[in-house]
């Protein structure tokens, strides 16, 4: 099965200045969970190439920051934006978050990182739930009390197991799938707030 690469989306975000047609499904995350407020750090992992962290600058206003940490060269596109922080890393790889924000941590992480794919289905499912395994391990470091959450996964039994976990340590957990995902897409979203450090 295939899709037009240049679909709605696309072009929308084309018009718009955004960087990615992925900035769409972060709209309607927000508009549907309010996961962003003025005044927010946000830590943004596999930010690449940048529209997430343009709609979330914007959300979260001069008050607040944005750091987008992705292994990619920074997107010098976005250099110029006072409240965000790029870094060219592994985020596992990354320790010296009081650099960032006082106290080492954010209000809300957000995820939409994705593996190189194989198209071998069990195999990216896999890698995608590896991903989010890290990032889940690491929340105590960066995620404060009470904080949100926001990651992508390719759906599988495995990865409804750890989106049951979750509800252990947030208030909410709720999966949705955005109107603006591709229809052969096998991704869904996990919104996840009110986490208990």
């Amino acid at each position: 099965m295939t899709f037009k690469v240049k679909d709605h989306y696309f072009k929308k975000a084309k018009q718009e200045n955004y960087l990615a047609r992925s900035i769409y499904k972060l709209k309607e995350i927000d508009d549907k969970f309010n996961v962003l407020s003025k005044g927010d750090n946000v830590l943004d992992l596999g930010y690449f190439p940048g529209s997430w962290v343009q709609y979330t600058c914007e959300k979260v206003g001069e008050k607040g920051q944005v750091v987008g940490i992705d292994i990619k060269p920074v997107n010098k596109k976005l250099t110029n934006i006072k409240n965000v922080v790029l870094l060219e890393s592994d985020y596992l790889e990354f320790s010296d978050w009081k650099s960032l924000t006082p106290d080492g941590k954010f209000d809300v992480v957000l995820s939409d990182m994705a593996p190189n794919t194989t198209g071998i289905k069990d195999v990216d499912q896999a890698r995608s739930l590896g991903l989010i395994e890290k990032i889940i391990y690491e929340l105590p470091v960066f995620l404060k009390d009470e904080g949100s959450l926001v990651f992508k996964i390719f759906d599988s039994n495995d990865a409804q197991m750890e989106i049951r976990n979750l509800r252990k340590i947030f208030k909410q957990v709720k999966i949705f799938r955005p109107d603006s995902t591709r229809s052969v897409s096998k991704e869904i979203f996990v919104i996840c707030k009110e986490y208990n450090a």
